[in-house]
């Protein structure tokens, strides 16, 4: 009995961690994920910095919320680099990946 009270908690732990939720940080890319372009300065402006690692660098769009770093799968939030923006969409634990349902700018 206690077996199929574990798998019932364990898929409604998983479940619950599939929602959608609103996550606060910074749009920029994985070369230089905690937003410290200092050492990269691909361009003269963090923002093209982003832009440069991307297109030319093969680096990926992440969010960093001041303490972890997200990858960022669907939507286009490259035209947010350098800048706080608002993301809802739903995190993958496991890969530390969000998948995008909307973004805009944050306060």
């Amino acid at each position: 009995m206690t077996r199929p009270i574990v798998v019932v908690l364990a898929v409604a732990a998983v479940s619950a961690a599939q929602g959608k939720q609103t996550f606060i940080g910074v749009i920029t890319d994985s070369v230089c994920s905690t937003a410290d372009h200092s050492q990269m300065r691909m361009e003269p402006t963090d923002a093209e910095c982003v832009t440069a690692c991307i297109s030319e660098h093969g680096a990926t769009c992440v969010l960093y919320d001041g303490k972890n770093v997200y990858e960022l799968r669907g939507q286009k939030p490259e035209k947010f680099a350098a800048q706080k923006v608002r993301i809802t969409g739903t995190l993958d634990i496991k890969g530390k990946t969000i998948q995008v349902d909307s973004i805009s700018a944050a306060k």
